[in-house]
């Protein structure tokens, strides 16, 4: 667990994309693989880094294009769970 747990902070922190951008990618591929506890945590950490509703709802539409038809429940779930905070 200790090499994951350094692999998400590399992951989560600022580079080319900013922590709340990185959090809205780990959404959106949470969202297509249907983890629902993933895209609490993500959605979470989106939020707290800034990324605003809008933004989320950019990110959600890139993963039902990608994810069809099931992605578009999970993107359902990831945006109350947004409202919700």
């Amino acid at each position: 667990m200790e090499g994951f747990g350094k692999i998400s902070k590399t992951a989560t922190t600022a580079g080319s994309f900013s922590a709340a951008q990185k959090e809205l990618v780990a959404t959106a591929i949470a969202v297509v693989q249907g983890c629902e506890d993933c895209i609490l945590y993500h959605v979470d950490g989106a939020r707290r880094h800034g990324a605003s509703e809008h933004d989320l709802v950019e990110a959600l539409e890139v993963a039902v294009e990608m994810g069809g038809g099931p992605a578009l429940m999970y993107a359902g779930k990831a945006l109350e769970a947004y409202r919700d905070l």
